[in-house]
């Protein structure tokens, strides 16, 4: 009879503390579980396996629905509800959302490009349009500021810098990696908001000179952006703590960027495949198009602009619209 107090009390609690808690051995227990386990068990017991090795794997970064399609890859078939269960059972959460700001210095002499974007994010293939932006993170030696490029067509983050400062020098060398490792073909439509990096004469400059055609959000308009604002959220959540120091977090960055999100991380917008591989895919004429088109800023504003409909303050001091 305490055994089976212990059975239904085990998916709330450690069973070794309901154990100690009844006066009853834990061994005991587990030789009275197997003993009539049945099939389902069996298969759950399994099960938890592997969804223990997927979250451990990904450090926590994955939700149920992710869960589910890293178990299909490694051939293994189940209910999206299930895997929710088991993952209750197994006292998993993914890692909880985090307020964020912005780092856009918008108040300066240099004129704005176009915004030619027109939140049509879908592109027809790699090195088509670049999406781009800065942001922050918090450590306890102070900020470390962020500037990446990112591929609309696969997700893919082709350019990135950290630095101390928040200067033009920041989005040059992060532009200067995705040129030199991309090389893509003159016509690239760039795109970013109207912070002072982007529309300084150096970086237009920059552009110019690679072929690449400029364009810019419209003013306090986050949903113009809405690609790359939802990369900054993704990462910060999935990052999930604060730095001791700046060299950590560069460190984390590039084992996030480079090791996890580009190579292995699942997105759903990609058909449950990581940006390396969707390229692969469509190197080789297998890929489908993502089907996100002007609807992308639709999909992803709502998550993105909850927080920026107020003033705030960055962390350069400057007040700035959310």
């Amino acid at each position: 009879m305490r055994f089976a107090v212990v059975e239904r009390l085990a998916g709330q609690h450690p069973v070794r503390r309901v154990c100690r808690v009844l006066e009853v051995s834990a061994s005991g227990y587990y030789r009275w579980s197997r003993a009539r386990e049945t099939p389902r068990r069996r298969e759950d017991r399994r099960l938890k396996q592997h969804v223990l090795s997927v979250h451990s794997e990904n450090r926590g970064r994955y939700g149920t629905p992710r869960v589910e399609q890293a178990l299909r890859k490694r051939g293994i078939t189940t209910s999206r509800k299930r895997v929710a269960r088991l993952r209750r059972e197994l006292g998993l959460r993914a890692r909880p959302p985090r307020r964020y700001r912005t780092t856009t210095q918008s108040d300066h002499p240099h004129p704005p490009a176009p915004n030619r974007l027109q939140r049509r994010f879908a592109a027809p293939g790699p090195d088509r349009i670049w999406v781009s932006d800065i942001t922050y993170l918090a450590t306890d030696e102070g900020w470390l500021y962020l500037a990446v490029i990112l591929d609309t067509f696969s997700r893919r983050i082709v350019g990135w810098r950290t630095g101390t400062t928040l200067d033009r020098e920041l989005a040059l060398d992060a532009l200067d990696q995705a040129l030199a490792e991309r090389q893509p073909a003159a016509g690239l439509l760039h795109h970013s908001d109207r912070g002072v990096q982007y529309c300084c004469r150096d970086y237009r400059q920059r552009l110019e000179e690679a072929g690449l055609v400029a364009s810019m959000s419209r003013r306090g308009d986050c949903w113009d952006n809405a690609m790359v604002e939802s990369f900054f959220k993704t990462l910060k959540v999935e990052l999930g703590r604060r730095f001791r120091t700046r060299a950590e977090a560069h460190r984390e960055l590039f084992d996030y960027i480079e090791r996890f999100y580009n190579t292995r991380r699942l997105h759903s917008s990609l058909g449950y495949r990581s940006p390396a591989e969707y390229e692969r895919l469509h190197d080789g004429g297998t890929t489908e198009p993502v089907t996100t088109g002007e609807t992308s800023a639709g999909t992803l504003g709502p998550i993105l602009c909850e927080a920026r409909t107020q003033r705030n303050v960055n962390p350069r001091g400057r007040v700035v619209t959310l």
